[in-house]
């Protein structure tokens, strides 16, 4: 069943949207600031989503006692958008799940830095709220639950449930290159308050650690103590792990889809997979945009742990159109049982086509 992910404002205003809608659409019920074409909708052609936001009413009794809360969306002229744009979905026939990102959003990271991802050069990262505070889990927990609450969803996919790092694709970025990858692995290492404070419960010396960070991140070759870098990634696991739990503990019964990614290392909206990530939720999706064999094969170590996976896949430029046929089957093969499409709403009329490209491709005995 081809699944595309849209924005409630791709759907609301546009009867057409029903019309080109894959079987399943992912909706963002949640999701950071962006800036989105919207070229075939006939009211406008860019929505400026300028800060995250919670696409349903920001209910103060909910939000009662938080110190972090989300902000509505108050560029979309409706109440509750994301609501909205479900109803019409699922009378047009279609299944709806709930995509929600969880701990990318700078306006809230910026206001509170105190609950921000903190570099070992004391460099705070405002897009990333770190899943080390309770307050950033129990917001996250809170957020998820009104998200789909007196809604009828057919499935829940969560983004961003763990740590982001230094990488994030905003405003005029300007970091692309300027690190290696395992340096930039490094400086995504959060020494925030709370981290240090896990660090030194689980008997490392906080200085030490921020010590070593920083010289392996100015001199090649002066790598961090394989003893210390287990004990670090070890607290970030476990911080992911009670992040992802609380959240699945307010959700309703449905099933869950992990943005995730199979290097343990990985931050960003699809995190390193925990080892206890797997039996907490029914499929992984799996990011898989650029059309190399190299992405296949994160696809082939993602279904080493026995759960579906989904391929997130796009037919937005620079995507080649001529690769996409030859990358499907690859990822079919690597064991992607179903396709997730990046992104109905984005891609103009000539790349709507690319959108069912995927559909022809036969998919693994037994998933949908």
């Amino acid at each position: 069943m081809l699944n595309g992910h849209a924005y409630p404002w791709d759907v609301v205003g546009d009867p057409a949207f029903l019309d080109r809608a894959t079987e399943t659409v992912t909706l963002a019920a949640a999701y950071h600031s962006t800036r989105a074409a919207t070229p075939l909708h006939p009211a406008h052609q860019i929505v400026d989503a300028r800060h995250a936001a919670l696409y349903r009413p920001v209910r103060a009794d909910a939000w009662k006692g938080h110190g972090l809360t989300p902000h509505p969306a108050g560029w979309m002229s409706v109440p509750d958008p994301f609501a909205e744009a479900a109803t019409l979905l699922k009378q047009a026939g279609r299944r709806v799940n709930a995509w929600i990102v969880l701990t990318h959003n700078t306006r809230l990271g910026t206001e509170r830095p105190d609950v921000a991802v903190v570099n070992c050069f004391g460099e705070t990262y405002p897009y990333a709220l770190c899943p080390a505070h309770a307050e950033v889990r129990d917001y996250a927990a809170t957020l998820a639950a009104e998200a789909v609450r007196d809604t009828d969803v057919d499935g829940i996919s969560l983004e961003a449930c763990g740590q982001l790092g230094i990488a994030h694709l905003g405003h005029h970025e300007k970091t692309d290159g300027a690190w290696t990858p395992r340096t930039a692995e490094l400086l995504s290492i959060c020494c925030c308050a709370a981290c240090r404070a896990a660090w030194r419960n689980d008997g490392l010396e906080p200085d030490e650690v921020v010590a070593a960070l920083r010289e392996a991140v100015r001199g090649p070759g002066a790598e961090p103590a394989a003893p210390m870098l287990a004990a670090l990634l070890a607290v970030r696991h476990r911080h992911t792990d009670q992040l992802r739990r609380q959240v699945l503990d307010g959700l309703p019964r449905v099933p869950v889809t992990l943005h995730a990614h199979p290097d343990p290392w990985v931050t960003g909206p699809s995190p390193g997979l925990t080892p206890t990530a797997a039996g907490d939720v029914d499929a992984l999706l799996v990011p898989s945009w650029p059309t190399t064999e190299a992405t296949a094969e994160l696809v082939r170590r993602a279904a080493a742990t026995g759960l579906p996976i989904d391929a997130y896949v796009t037919v937005l430029a620079p995507v080649d159109p001529d690769a996409l046929a030859a990358h499907a089957q690859r990822l079919r093969e690597a064991g992607a049982g179903r396709f997730s499409i990046y992104h109905l709403g984005l891609a103009p009329a000539w790349r709507q086509e690319l959108l069912h490209l995927f559909a022809s491709i036969d998919r693994v005995p037994g998933q949908s």
